[in-house]
């Protein structure tokens, strides 16, 4: 905590004259698609601890246990899920259970972040994507897979993929920022 009272220059407390409701605001960081690509990430790593994002998610395809080496230099903690191309699910879940800050869930993780519900899928399968768009209980969905950047909104659920860290299926390497309060994202060039 510093001297305003704020764990970190990205969360803001608002209090609203109308009504004195007070609201959180938190900076995530949002990637996909590392696809053991070392250099890249470190650009994303050093990206989000730039920002001082609060929280990172991995939307799948790590895919080889060395890469949680990688993303131990995050200064936020970070929770993924598997992709179809994640090889050694094992070892990859047993290396980021070992970091406290880490976690790799499954397939799937329902995350509560403040008032903000957020799915976070690998997105392989666009039917289930498409279902959870519709099911109307997540504020914010991500997905990755595609290797393609997306931001789109679906009513108020905001809908998010943020390309590939990767950057050589579609030559652009990018990250999402999600900001929790505006309920808003933006697509990042490393």
């Amino acid at each position: 905590m510093n001297k305003t009272g704020l764990t970190s220059p990205h969360q803001i407390i608002i209090t609203s004259p109308d009504d004195g409701t007070v609201v959180e605001r938190m900076l995530i960081g949002v990637m996909s698609d590392t696809h053991d690509d070392i250099a890249q990430t470190k650009k994303a790593v050093s990206r989000f601890n730039r920002e001082s994002v609060e929280q990172v998610l991995h939307a799948g395809d790590f895919i080889s246990p060395f890469m949680i080496d990688t993303l131990k230099e995050l200064k936020a903690p970070l929770t993924g899920v598997f992709g179809n191309n994640d090889g050694d699910r094992l070892l990859l879940e047993r290396k980021s259970g070992m970091l406290p800050s880490m976690k790799i869930t499954g397939t799937f993780a329902r995350i509560g972040m403040g008032e903000m519900r957020i799915g976070l899928l690998h997105g392989n399968d666009r039917e289930l994507v498409e279902a959870l768009a519709a099911c109307g209980s997540l504020d914010l969905l991500v997905y990755g897979h595609t290797h393609r950047p997306e931001i789109r909104r679906e009513g108020p659920l905001l809908i998010v993929n943020p390309g590939e860290v990767y950057g050589h299926l579609t030559g652009r390497s990018t990250v999402a920022l999600v900001d929790t309060v505006k309920r808003s994202a933006e697509i990042v060039d490393l």
